[in-house]
């Protein structure tokens, strides 16, 4: 088959890549919170962004240096995987050694495929890319995990003073953007970011839930999106302040989404999550998740 590399022009790109992952949901980590993930400022680094065309100049295969999550997001048609797979990690390969010692470059990138995708594995492996599943005390990996949209969803108890409601636009952006790095204990998170979220097509602003304390300051958030037929939906992100853990506010806000999504009539909701947080494991367990498929997590350093 005949390949052809080309730049990255800008959304009507993204559109091409977001519709490849959702043609072939069941190869692709990422595939309904795409809009959340191809909104952040890597896009502002367009040469960081490769794309593969065949011979008919259909989009086969892209992948993107996530700055913001020092992962490295792909996609490739199935049919065309033993050939596009191995040039676009070659082209990372490349990219992240130019940028190593830029502003933007990583001492190490990693890059998700499910554990029964032999062929990506084998792939990875070829590339130089180590499994962090047996890495001792810094093992990682994650799973993906399905609960039921019809399922009941508990209500619980709302501290007297809290609200649980939908973000107020542009005008809580910041205010999110100070919540969200408090929680993840990172700046990747940007104002820009954030407002890119909420002028894409495919967000819902009823399904971006935040939870209010009685000083009017946010203390919690929970993102739900849905795939363009409505059938599927998805979580990400969720996090909640440690001054206001106590309160269990992040399973409020959980809870409200999974309402929501129930309203909305998908069939299935998923979450990706780190298998050793504990913390965030057993409260998608006890609210109906289960897991579904195991996440292997590849890296490779460039220090």
């Amino acid at each position: 088959m005949r390949v052809i590399q080309r730049l990255y022009c800008g959304d009507a790109d993204k559109t091409e890549m977001v519709a490849l992952a959702r043609a072939f949901p069941a190869e692709h980590t990422h595939v309904i919170d795409l809009p959340y993930r191809l909104s952040s400022w890597a896009f502002d680094f367009p040469e960081n962004v490769g794309l593969w065309v065949d011979s008919d100049e259909q989009l086969a295969a892209w992948a993107v240096l996530q700055k913001p999550f020092w992962t490295i997001d792909c996609a490739c048609h199935p049919a065309a995987q033993v050939e596009f797979y191995p040039l676009l990690l070659a082209w990372a390969d490349l990219r992240a050694r130019q940028i190593i010692d830029t502003v933007g470059g990583r001492p190490a990138w990693y890059i998700n495929v499910f554990s029964d995708q032999t062929t990506c594995i084998h792939i990875l492996e070829e590339a130089g890319f180590t499994s962090q599943a047996n890495a001792g005390t810094d093992a990682w990996s994650k799973v993906f995990m399905l609960r039921p949209g019809s399922l009941p969803v508990d209500h619980f108890r709302i501290p007297p003073g809290f609200t649980i409601r939908p973000l107020a636009g542009e005008d809580e952006v910041e205010a999110y953007v100070a919540l969200h790095q408090a929680v993840f204990e990172t700046k990747n998170m940007t104002a820009a970011w954030r407002r890119r979220i909420l002028h894409h097509p495919d967000y819902t602003p009823g399904l971006d839930v935040v939870v209010s304390v009685p000083d009017g300051r946010l203390a919690a958030f929970c993102i739900g999106w849905l795939d363009p037929t409505g059938r599927s939906g998805q979580i990400e992100p969720l996090g909640c302040h440690a001054d206001f853990r106590r309160y269990a506010l992040g399973r409020l806000a959980l809870a409200e989404v999974l309402r929501r999504l129930k309203k909305e009539g998908v069939g299935q909701i998923y979450v990706e999550t780190d298998n050793y947080r504990d913390t965030a494991f057993r409260l998608y367990q006890s609210l109906g998740f289960e897991v579904v498929r195991d996440i292997l997590v590849f890296r490779k350093d460039y220090a």
